[in-house]
Parts: structure tokens; C-alpha cells; sequence
């Protein structure tokens, strides 16, 4: 995957290498998928797994950028959005010549299925909240409340991981998914430890991913909301219906712009940042 800079105005879109294809990462985009968010341009076209680097560029502040791909999926990492984080540092980026522009919530709006809930509240900043509830003993229920601010992602979402339950992993795999996973890229619970050495990031590291995933699924908006999020128990679909719930309700958002930071394009460097991994 590499990174490329675009001007003011172009959105996050992702490119196959070889091929004219693009996809905005907009909401509108999204098709089902039972375990990640995944981008489809209508003709066969797809991207998955666009979560974890979308919360990256929603931290950096990043509104502009070609991102370009020889593959059908994002890749892993190590299964947070720490790695995209840290190179896009080392790259630097670019402040642009034009305001940005935000959505901001007017109004309450929610989406409610299966036992989950997600909701979008009227608020003056950013903020998120999400309780999960497990039968692992070791995770069980947790809740988390952040307030953003321009450290917020960095310190307090962009390592926590992506997690399994071992005992599920099996069923997974047979059913074509998580062929990838491991040690490396995921944390695996069993039924009284962590698997991974070093154990755990945070504390609270399964809830903290699950509002890190939430996070860039919702800068798939088309830019930073201005608004409070709640989850509960809510995953990538919720998430994708609440954008689709808000923006059918012409009432409930209008466009703003911020004082700052400006536009920003990612990376500095002209020919782009490279990212792979196996």
C-alpha cells in the first residue's frame, strides 16, 4: 500500500494499482461484511478492511490522500492503527490553502438492532463513548467516555488491537474468515489468559478497539462530525447504518467549517509513503 498526496477537495479514495478503479471512502460505498468495513465502487471493485488506517488519517487530520493498493484489503499490521499512525508522522504532511470542512449533528439520531445500539447526540466538540459485554471472564463488560483533542487518538485509541476469542477461532477459519490472524496482528483470548506475550496495551484494550474501529468507520462520513457517538454493542454495520439513518434526515446534520487545523494531505514526501506487511 502507498500513501499519495492530492489536493483540497479529493477526499480519502483508494486505488487498485494497475487499474483506473477508485473508491471514495464515503459511507454510501460500504457493502455487508461480517467482520470489517469494506468499500465497493459497484463494478466488482472492492477494498476491505478500511477501518483501522481510516481511524489513522481521522487523527492526524488528515482529509486528502490517494491510497493505493495492489491487493484486495488494507494491510493488518499488527492489528491497530499505532503503524499507519507513526509512518504517517515520519512522512510529515501538508497543510492546504482551504477551510475544513466538518459535519455537524443538529439533532439526536440512532440506529438499533439485534441487542446493539449507536447513536449520534448534538454536542459542541467530539466525543465517544462504547460499552461492550462479553461472557469472557476476562473481558466481561467495560465502558469507555473520550473526549478528542488533537492527542486524544494517539494516546488513548491508536494501539489498542483487534481481538479474538480462541475458542471461536476455529468456527472463524472454517467459515473463511480470520485465515490470517495471529499472535502478530490480533489479540487471542482464551478462557483465563491472553495469549500474546506482553498481555494486553490498555487495561480495557477490547473495548478501547471497538470505539478505535467505530472511529474511522465514522470518517467515512466525509469528514469530522461534530457530535457525540455512543455504542453499545455495536459493530461496523451499526455504524454504516447510523451514517446512512443521519444523512437520509436532511434536519439532523449541515456542514460547518473549522478554524483548525486546515486541510492536510498526506504524506509530504512526493512519492508517497509505502506500507506492506506479509
Amino acid at each position: 500500500m502507498t500513501l499519495h498526496p492530492a489536493p483540497p477537495d479529493t477526499g480519502i479514495v483508494f486505488r487498485r494499482a494497475g487499474s483506473a478503479a477508485e473508491i471514495l471512502a464515503n459511507w454510501a460505498n460500504t457493502i455487508e461484511s461480517p467482520l470489517s468495513t469494506v468499500l465497493s465502487n459497484g463494478e466488482g471493485n472492492t477494498v476491505g478492511t478500511v477501518e483501522h488506517l481510516m481511524a489513522a488519517l481521522a487523527g492526524a487530520a488528515i482529509d486528502n490522500a490517494i491510497i493505493e493498493l495492489d491487493g484486495r484489503e488494507v494491510p493488518i499490521m499488527d492489528g491497530s492503527s499505532a503503524p499507519f499512525l507513526f509512518l504517517i508522522e515520519c512522512a510529515g504532511v501538508v497543510e492546504q490553502d482551504a477551510a475544513r470542512r466538518a459535519i455537524k449533528i443538529l439533532k439526536k439520531v440512532s440506529v438499533t438492532e439485534d441487542g446493539a445500539t449507536a447513536v449520534l447526540f448534538p454536542d459542541h466538540g467530539f466525543s465517544m463513548s462504547f460499552e461492550i459485554h462479553f461472557d469472557n471472564p476476562l473481558i466481561r463488560r467495560q465502558d469507555i467516555c473520550l473526549m478528542f483533542d488533537a492527542d486524544t487518538f494517539k494516546t488513548e485509541l491508536s494501539r489498542a488491537r483487534t481481538f479474538g476469542l480462541l475458542d471461536e477461532l476455529d468456527r472463524l477459519r472454517a467459515a473463511g474468515l480470520a485465515r490470517g490472524g495471529s499472535l502478530d496482528n490480533a489479540v487471542v483470548v482464551g478462557r483465563d489468559h491472553v495469549l500474546n506475550v506482553g498481555g494486553l496495551r490498555y487495561a480495557d484494550e477490547f473495548v478501547r478497539h471497538k470505539l478505535l474501529d467505530a472511529f474511522g468507520d465514522l470518517y467515512l462520513a466525509g469528514g469530522p462530525l461534530l457530535g457525540s457517538f455512543r455504542g453499545v454493542r455495536s459493530g461496523h454495520a451499526h455504524t454504516r447504518r447510523l451514517l446512512a439513518t443521519l444523512f437520509a434526515d436532511r434536519e439532523a446534520w449541515c456542514f460547518t467549517t473549522l478554524s483548525r487545523p486546515t486541510h492536510r494531505s498526506e504524506p509530504a514526501w512526493q512519492d508517497g509513503l509505502q506500507l506492506a506487511s506479509d
